[in-house]
């Protein structure tokens, strides 16, 4: 994951550090900071521990000054809201009670959930699995910035295995079920939807594909653009 921090990236390299700095009271106040140490601290040469305390310092996470013998550092409100922001992700992965609740706008798909739901080799594990024939179309959900991230939660929760399948010309690849209710701005509840997961798409990962009975769009009134609230439970 790559954070920004005003106009600035900040990795996963520099989360490390972040993190340390807090973990030796930086995010109090000052602290002395040898870059030795630091250095010996993330196992990495000197000049790679300085690189990164000033990328930090770029992005205006850190404060710093230079001493005889080190420097002071001081983690700033901009580098405290990154390590919450990471303390959030972890608190949803380890937290979750299995249920997951995501957010995002409706858009329209590619056409291929159209096809693939009415597959043969589909249709019949829906039947007998989910307990409905999937109305012919998926609903595609784009996930907030903050969704996107906990959308990984999913592998957390039990799914419902749809399994690959073959016919004379190719095979088909499996997917997983997730059940879902999706809860419209306005109001309107649809129940009784399943998230679907494939093992291969094309969709980035900041798109959520829904199937259900009837044709979500019309049950809750949908257009494109359109808020949405994803309620996923586990199986």
């Amino acid at each position: 994951m790559v954070v920004d921090a005003g106009s600035l990236a900040v990795g996963f390299d520099e989360l490390a550090v972040l993190k340390l700095l807090a973990l030796e009271g930086g995010h109090r106040g000052e602290i002395k900071v040898s870059g030795s140490d630091l250095a010996a601290d993330l196992e990495v040469s000197t000049q790679t521990a300085s690189r990164r305390l000033q990328a930090l310092e770029d992005a205006d996470c850190i404060n710093r000054e230079q001493a005889g013998d080190g420097q002071f550092i001081e983690v700033t409100e901009t580098g405290i809201g990154l390590l919450k922001a990471e303390y959030e992700d972890y608190r949803a992965i380890f937290e979750a009670k299995g249920t997951l609740e995501l957010h995002g706008e409706i858009t329209t798909g590619m056409g291929e959930g159209r096809h693939y739901v009415t597959l043969p080799g589909y249709k019949i594990q829906f039947e007998e699995r989910l307990g409905y024939d999937p109305y012919p179309g998926t609903l595609n959900v784009s996930l907030t910035a903050k969704s996107k991230r906990e959308r990984s939660i999913l592998a957390s929760l039990e799914g419902i295995d749809i399994t690959k399948w073959e016919d004379e010309e190719r095979t088909y690849g499996a997917a997983t079920c997730y059940p879902a209710t999706v809860e419209a701005v306005e109001g309107p509840i649809f129940d009784g939807a399943h998230v679907i997961v494939p093992d291969r798409t094309h969709h980035e990962t900041d798109e959520l594909e829904i199937i259900g009975p009837e044709r979500i769009r019309d049950e809750l009134g949908l257009l494109d653009g359109d808020e949405v609230s994803v309620h996923v439970e586990s199986a």
